[in-house]
Protein backbone atom coordinates (compact mmCIF):
# COMPACT_ATOMS: atom_id res chain seq x y z
CA UNK A 1 0.00 0.00 0.00
CA UNK A 2 1.28 3.85 -0.78
CA UNK A 3 1.17 6.31 2.09
CA UNK A 4 0.81 9.96 1.10
CA UNK A 5 3.75 11.67 2.74
CA UNK A 6 2.42 10.94 6.42
CA UNK A 7 -0.89 11.77 6.16
CA UNK A 8 -3.67 9.52 5.12
CA UNK A 9 -3.43 6.03 3.44
CA UNK A 10 -3.75 5.22 -0.12
CA UNK A 11 -6.62 2.31 -0.14
CA UNK A 12 -5.16 -1.28 -2.00
CA UNK A 13 -6.42 -2.47 -5.27
CA UNK A 14 -7.66 0.10 -7.88
CA UNK A 15 -9.43 2.24 -6.04
CA UNK A 16 -7.31 4.77 -5.04
CA UNK A 17 -4.35 3.13 -6.57
CA UNK A 18 -1.94 6.37 -8.16
CA UNK A 19 -0.24 3.46 -10.23
CA UNK A 20 -3.44 2.03 -11.82
CA UNK A 21 -4.65 5.77 -12.48
CA UNK A 22 -1.59 6.56 -14.28
CA UNK A 23 -1.91 3.66 -16.87
CA UNK A 24 -4.94 4.97 -18.89
CA UNK A 25 -3.67 7.23 -21.74
CA UNK A 26 -6.94 9.57 -21.12
CA UNK A 27 -6.40 9.61 -17.64
CA UNK A 28 -2.69 10.51 -18.37
CA UNK A 29 -4.52 13.29 -21.05
CA UNK A 30 -6.67 14.53 -18.65
CA UNK A 31 -3.54 15.06 -16.09
CA UNK A 32 -1.81 16.90 -19.04
CA UNK A 33 -5.13 19.32 -19.82
CA UNK A 34 -5.49 19.86 -16.24
CA UNK A 35 -1.75 20.96 -15.73
CA UNK A 36 -2.65 23.86 -18.35
CA UNK A 37 -5.84 25.19 -16.48
CA UNK A 38 -8.91 24.13 -14.22
CA UNK A 39 -11.43 22.72 -16.55
CA UNK A 40 -14.74 21.41 -16.80
CA UNK A 41 -16.15 18.00 -17.83
CA UNK A 42 -17.51 19.75 -20.58
CA UNK A 43 -14.32 21.07 -21.66
CA UNK A 44 -12.29 17.97 -21.32
CA UNK A 45 -14.82 16.08 -23.00
CA UNK A 46 -14.22 18.35 -25.94
CA UNK A 47 -10.56 17.70 -25.87
CA UNK A 48 -10.81 13.90 -25.76
CA UNK A 49 -12.19 11.40 -27.95
CA UNK A 50 -14.46 10.24 -25.14
CA UNK A 51 -18.02 10.75 -24.17
CA UNK A 52 -18.79 12.98 -21.56
CA UNK A 53 -19.70 9.99 -18.69
CA UNK A 54 -16.27 8.41 -19.62
CA UNK A 55 -14.26 11.40 -19.31
CA UNK A 56 -16.54 11.47 -15.81
CA UNK A 57 -15.29 8.24 -14.65
CA UNK A 58 -11.84 8.87 -15.67
CA UNK A 59 -12.16 12.16 -13.46
CA UNK A 60 -13.60 10.22 -10.74
CA UNK A 61 -10.05 7.42 -11.03
CA UNK A 62 -8.22 10.53 -11.17
CA UNK A 63 -9.66 11.71 -7.62
CA UNK A 64 -10.01 9.16 -5.63
CA UNK A 65 -5.97 8.48 -6.27
CA UNK A 66 -5.14 11.85 -4.90
CA UNK A 67 -4.73 13.35 -8.40
CA UNK A 68 -7.52 15.98 -9.15
CA UNK A 69 -9.95 17.99 -6.73
CA UNK A 70 -13.33 18.50 -7.66
CA UNK A 71 -14.41 22.31 -7.17
CA UNK A 72 -18.85 23.37 -7.80
CA UNK A 73 -18.61 27.19 -9.10
CA UNK A 74 -22.66 27.68 -9.93
CA UNK A 75 -23.95 24.94 -11.57
CA UNK A 76 -20.66 23.23 -12.88
CA UNK A 77 -17.88 21.10 -11.07
CA UNK A 78 -14.43 22.40 -11.97
CA UNK A 79 -11.69 20.17 -11.99
CA UNK A 80 -7.95 21.03 -11.10
CA UNK A 81 -4.71 18.86 -10.49
CA UNK A 82 -3.83 18.10 -6.96
CA UNK A 83 -0.83 16.44 -5.34
CA UNK A 84 -1.85 13.97 -3.01
CA UNK A 85 -1.21 11.29 -5.86
CA UNK A 86 1.58 12.93 -6.78
CA UNK A 87 3.38 12.59 -3.66
CA UNK A 88 2.14 9.20 -3.16
CA UNK A 89 4.07 8.07 -6.53
CA UNK A 90 7.15 10.14 -5.60
CA UNK A 91 7.61 8.89 -2.28
CA UNK A 92 7.42 4.97 -3.44
CA UNK A 93 9.66 6.22 -6.02
CA UNK A 94 12.23 7.68 -3.74
CA UNK A 95 11.71 4.65 -1.68
CA UNK A 96 12.34 2.03 -4.06
CA UNK A 97 15.39 3.97 -6.16
CA UNK A 98 16.43 4.97 -2.81
CA UNK A 99 16.95 1.78 -1.94
CA UNK A 100 18.56 0.59 -5.06
CA UNK A 101 21.20 3.92 -4.84
CA UNK A 102 22.23 2.31 -1.89
CA UNK A 103 22.78 -1.28 -2.82
CA UNK A 104 24.48 0.16 -5.87
CA UNK A 105 26.65 2.43 -3.37
CA UNK A 106 27.72 -0.86 -1.17
CA UNK A 107 28.40 -2.95 -4.07
CA UNK A 108 30.64 -0.04 -5.39
CA UNK A 109 32.54 0.56 -2.25
CA UNK A 110 32.94 -3.35 -2.02
CA UNK A 111 34.21 -4.16 -5.14
CA UNK A 112 38.26 -2.94 -5.74
CA UNK A 113 37.27 -2.41 -9.89
CA UNK A 114 39.36 -5.17 -11.22
CA UNK A 115 37.54 -7.91 -13.16
CA UNK A 116 38.47 -11.78 -12.77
Amino acid sequence: MLRNAGTSALRQGTDGDPFEALGDPHRRTILRLLGERDRSVGELARELPISRPAVSRHLRVLREAGFVREEPRGTRRIYALQADGVDAVRAYLEQVWGDAASRFRLLAENTDGRRS
